[in-house]
């Protein structure tokens, strides 16, 4: 459902746990959303997603992470906006 670009920002962090997942999704969301966008891949016993609705439950999680992301984008362009202190 997504096309990777040479020119696309990273998207992950690692979380407290030290698990790389997708800013704004929890590291369940993320492999959710990853086996959502691979449509080679099979989900395990382990991972039930709905079959009925996968591209609405894609679009949930993608809309999630993309305002974590924008707004995660946006504090980071505001801190490197903000002038030093001098003392």
């Amino acid at each position: 459902m997504t096309e990777p670009k040479k020119d696309a920002p990273r998207r992950y962090i690692v979380d407290g746990a030290g698990q790389r997942v997708l800013v704004g999704l929890t590291i369940a969301e993320t492999i959710e959303f990853e086996t959502l966008d691979n449509p080679d891949a099979r989900p395990g016993p382990d991972r039930r997603i709905d079959q009925n609705k996968p591209g609405q439950r894609w679009l949930e999680l993608y809309t999630k992470h993309e305002r974590a992301w924008s707004n995660w984008m946006a504090d980071t362009r505001a801190r490197r906006e903000r002038p030093l202190a001098l003392i």
